[in-house]
């Protein structure tokens, strides 16, 4: 497995959630990692990510400021925490490895998918 998500789970509106991503050191070494989401009847939309070295990050405007997204490069590890969760945010979210050293902004810039992890919120 190259890419495996874990972290997520149902929690209360307001809360938090981590997730995590393992990845194989082929693909992580030298890309840009990232999470999207999808909930359902909606298409796969992109959250937050982040260049190879950590030294940039992106988000989209739905999750700044209550998410932040993460990196530890000696462990192949990829990071997404979420606080102030909303109803909005439950999906199935999904780890992803970049075409490029830069973090991913799109699906198409894409190269490997990790399996979903569900995040559920109840209000």
């Amino acid at each position: 497995v190259q890419l495996q998500a874990s972290g997520g789970g149902s929690v209360q509106a307001g809360g938090s959630l981590r997730l995590s991503c393992a990845a194989s050191r082929r693909l992580f070494s030298n890309n840009g990692m990232g999470w999207f989401r999808q909930a359902p009847g909606k298409e796969r939309e992109f959250v937050a990510s982040i260049s190879y070295n950590g030294g940039s990050t992106s988000y989209a405007d739905s999750v700044k400021g209550r998410f932040t997204i993460s990196r530890e490069n000696g462990k192949n590890m990829v990071y997404l925490q979420m606080n102030n969760l909303k109803a909005e945010d439950a999906a199935v979210y999904y780890c992803a490895a970049s075409r490029t050293s830069y973090g991913p902004a799109a699906a198409r810039s894409v190269s490997y998918w990790g399996q979903g992890t569900q995040v559920t919120v109840s209000s």
